[in-house]
């Protein structure tokens, strides 16, 4: 495994993303990737799997401290006591006493950012999350995020894959020091049928879905969350550190 530093907290590069995972089938890979070794869960209220993950968090038998756990608000609680109801709501169904880090799940046309961001640096100093951070933002809200809160935020969650480079963005969370997290790194499966990620993958007897998960997290500041449901492919997508991309094949990849 290969980690990253932001704000003095150490991460692994490959965390575990729960989108469209529910019930029992949630509960089971949520367990069994945390028996794998994942350490970084990501769910949200709008997946309907936090309890679920919760479950999976407490049958894993692992100290709470050594799993980091995100979630996100969705845009019906986006106002600032709202926020804080949403949290503890979530907290109630993770079974948890906090967050490690908190999203806004994507921008709001219809609340001020300011009200949503009074509520979540609420959420910090009433120690219900350590983080902060905001999803599917762009650079010029990102920066507006940044500007507002008194709180640091931690990072941008976006779409991310090789037919999705998110350049911009990228270079605004290193220069600043945030992380980039990655869903959807495996562009939903469409890496899976590429040419040049199969040609490349060849040569280190890896996968295409494992060249473009090696891709995104071997760019500084960024990790990824790919979702898998099943205990071969989990292992498949922590098998990526054993390898390294020369920086011909980076711009190859980078050029789809």
């Amino acid at each position: 495994m290969e980690y990253i530093d932001v704000f003095g907290e150490r991460l692994s590069k490959i965390g575990f993303g729960t989108w469209q995972m529910r019930g029992d089938s949630c509960r089971a890979g949520v367990l069994s990737a945390l028996e794998m070794g994942y350490r970084h869960i990501d769910t949200a209220e709008y997946y309907q799997n936090e309890e679920a993950v919760g479950q999976a968090v407490e049958q894993s038998g692992l100290d709470r401290e050594k799993v980091f756990l995100t979630s996100k608000v969705w845009s019906n609680h986006f106002r600032e006591d709202e926020v804080q109801q949403a949290c503890e709501q979530s907290l109630r169904r993770l079974g948890v006493d906090y967050l490690d880090l908190y999203l806004i799940h994507h921008p709001s046309d219809g609340v001020p950012l300011e009200e949503t961001l009074a509520g979540m640096q609420a959420l910090v100093e009433q120690n219900k999350t350590r983080y902060i951070g905001v999803s599917n933002f762009s650079v010029s809200l990102l920066e507006k995020a940044r500007s507002i809160s008194s709180v640091p935020i931690f990072t941008d969650q976006v779409k991310f894959h090789p037919f999705h480079r998110q350049d911009e963005l990228l270079g605004y969370c290193q220069e600043h020091g945030l992380m980039l997290t990655a869903y959807s790194p495996l562009a939903q499966g469409g890496v899976l049928g590429d040419r040049l990620l199969k040609e490349i993958g060849e040569n280190y007897d890896k996968s295409p879905a494992q060249v473009a998960l090696r891709w995104a997290v071997q760019q500084d500041k960024v990790i990824a969350i790919p979702k898998a449901s099943s205990v071969e492919h989990q292992r498949a997508n922590l098998e990526i550190f054993d390898f390294e991309l020369t920086p011909e094949e980076m711009e190859k990849i980078a050029k789809l």
